[in-house]
Parts: C-alpha cells; structure tokens; sequence
C-alpha cells in the first residue's frame, strides 16, 4: 500500500525505483573522505559508548550506519520526488502545491535547473532554503543539478507513472516555455 499523493512526509518512498532523484555532483574524494569521516566517527564514539557504559560497541555501530548513510545520501541530494511531493535541496514542497516542474538549460552552463512552480497564493514553506533567483529559471523553488546526470526524458517517464496527474513538466528556454514530451 503507497502513501497517499497528498502525505505531506518528506522522506521518500523507495519501491521498486518509482522516485527520481538527482545528486548534487558526482561521488568525488572529497565525498568519499566526508562519508569516511562520519564512519569513524560513528566507530570511535561506539567505543567511547561502549567503555562508559559497559556495552558492546557493535550494537551503536550497527544502530548508527543507516542514519550517517541516510544523512549522507540526503546531503548530497539536490532534487527528488516521490508519493509525498518533491524535494529541492532540504525543502519539501507537498503534490497540492506543485502544479508544474519547471526545466531549464542555461546556454553555455554545465548545470541544469529543476524547479516548480507553486499553486496560486501558495508559498515556500516556512524556513525553506531556497537557492537564489536564477534568470534562466521562472520557478520560486528550484536547484541546479549537473547537466551530465539530468535526463528529461527519464524525469518525465518517472512523473507520468508516480506524480499525481495534476504534475505537468516545461522546459523553459530563452525563446519561451513549452510542454515536455
């Protein structure tokens, strides 16, 4: 049984690859050092744990692994959707408020934007952190993800079989917007 189209969760729904989910940049050392990092960490803690409290460090380490992982993968993820709405970057935006996801390929940049126009009278959420208007991209809420990793015509296959049919997805381009097929 899937979550309603109008949860307003923001954690995804990972069946079967139904969402879309775009990152920040490719898995870089810099990234592989950060995950290293929090795995350390988790392990040198679960043994200072274990010491203070007489416990087997196994059991934090196995405990804390899922939520760095999770921490981790959410860090790096700039755009995704799933039964509860879209994300952009930490913001959730529920289904009853996105009527429209909005791409745009600013000429001659390496980065695609990914954002979504808000229903009437609708608003970001409150303490949502928005990336700064961008000339290429008519949308409030958006991101940019890197031009390499976007495939429009995966997204659009992903919105027609899981976003609510209310969704509908435009490219924007400097001589105007038009449907996405």
């Amino acid at each position: 049984m899937s979550p309603s189209p109008d949860a307003s969760g923001a954690r995804p729904a990972r069946r079967g690859g139904r969402w879309e989910r775009y990152r920040v940049a490719p898995f870089s050392a810099r990234d592989q050092a950060g995950l290293w990092g929090a795995i350390v960490g988790v392990v040198a803690l679960a043994l200072l744990l274990g010491r203070a409290l007489d416990m087997k460090g196994g059991v934090v380490i196995v405990a804390a692994v899922p939520f760095v992982i999770g921490w981790y993968e959410n860090r790096r993820t700039a755009f995704s959707f799933d039964a509860a709405g879209a994300r952009f970057g930490t913001t959730p935006v529920p289904w009853s408020d996105v009527p429209q996801f909005v791409v745009a390929e600013p000429p001659g940049g390496r980065e695609t934007l990914i954002g979504a126009r808000l229903r009437t009278g609708g608003t970001p959420p409150t303490g949502a952190d928005l990336s700064p208007p961008h000339p290429a991209m008519p949308a409030p809420v958006h991101v940019a993800v890197p031009r390499a990793t976007f495939d429009l015509a995966r997204m659009i296959r992903k919105a027609r079989s899981y976003a609510p049919s209310h969704v509908r997805i435009v490219v924007a381009d400097p001589s105007g917007e038009r449907a996405a097929h």
